[in-house]
């Protein structure tokens, strides 16, 4: 049985040493070892049946909430793209595969009279929404997935409800290694009219507010005290993250090319030529900080990954 990458016959793209610093919204990071974009679910699933069980493995969505460090990853990242992003709307559920974008699934949803807008300003894709409970505007992936078949380590493919996924504050409970190709949702009905209203004064409403011209990763650190266990949109609490960051006089910090944004000063940005070591070790700054002059100890909500 083939143990590394390039011992496996895919019908996909294997790249060895992939920088993956285009990949990420931030534009930083080293190489991984290996990127393979499946042709499609059983592309992917023959790769992972087959990948010797001790090549560690990463599913990489469209990065818009990652770190990626400087020394790259020593992993194979699997990256799904055109053969896993279909869209189906039927009987007042929404199907999507992981590499569909969450602002399409919402525009889909819309015009088919269904109620996924809360999707629409989120950055990214499916697969990386519900690996994180994305949510926004009192609503929440917990609140509405039905379940997601995914590609264990071993090849095998599985559906999870979402009870199994066991959701909380920005996070699932997936095991290592798992890909998440597709998820499927309940929504509410609407009219497709006041539906598109509502996201386009949501769009508004995040322009207004957020840097959303600059490269950023979205939110940096969690809400210190969003959510309980479930991560559901009724424990949500009024302390916010931006808040101990300005108030700790950080709103515009820079470390090389690092900044939290003048606009909103829980968004970390790349002002240009940053490494991935100045914006994480901006973001480390940022919570010595904020723990010197609040007693909160703010907690990342950008994935960080790979070797310095």
């Amino acid at each position: 049985m083939p143990v590394f990458p390039d011992d496996i016959p895919v019908r996909g793209t294997l790249t060895p040493n992939r920088s993956l610093a285009d990949l990420t919204w931030l534009r930083v990071g080293g190489p991984a070892d290996w990127l393979f974009q499946p042709a499609d679910e059983e592309d992917l699933a023959q790769f992972l049946a087959a990948l010797g069980p001790a090549v560690p493995v990463f599913p990489m969505g469209v990065g818009s909430n990652l770190i990626v460090r400087d020394g790259g990853l020593r992993a194979v990242v699997i990256r799904l793209g055109r053969g896993f992003n279909g869209i189906c709307v039927q009987d007042g559920q929404v199907t999507a595969g992981a590499a569909a974008l969450d602002a399409h699934v919402a525009r889909r949803s819309a015009e088919a009279g269904l109620d996924l807008t809360f999707l629409r300003t989120i950055p990214g894709s499916i697969g990386g929404a519900v690996r994180m409970n994305a949510g926004c505007y009192g609503s929440y992936v917990a609140d509405h997935l039905i379940s997601a078949r995914v590609i264990t380590r071993s090849g095998e493919a599985v559906t999870l409800s979402a009870a199994d996924l066991r959701f909380g504050y920005r996070q699932s409970h997936l095991p290592e290694g798992w890909v998440l190709v597709e998820a499927t949702f309940a929504a509410p009905a609407g009219d497709p009219e006041t539906l598109a209203a509502r996201m386009d004064e949501q769009l508004a409403r995040r322009d207004a507010s957020q840097p959303v011209k600059d490269r950023s990763a979205g939110s940096t650190f969690r809400n210190p005290a969003g959510f309980s266990s479930t991560g559901r949109a009724d424990d949500v609490h009024d302390l916010k993250a931006w808040k101990v960051i300005d108030e700790a006089g950080l709103r515009g910090a820079r470390l090389g090319g690092a900044q939290m944004s003048e606009k909103h000063p829980n968004f970390l940005i790349n002002a240009g030529g940053a490494t991935a070591a100045d914006l994480e070790g901006l973001g480390e700054e940022v919570r010595k900080k904020v723990l010197q002059h609040s007693g909160i100890s703010l907690e990342w909500e950008i994935m960080r990954i790979g070797e310095p």
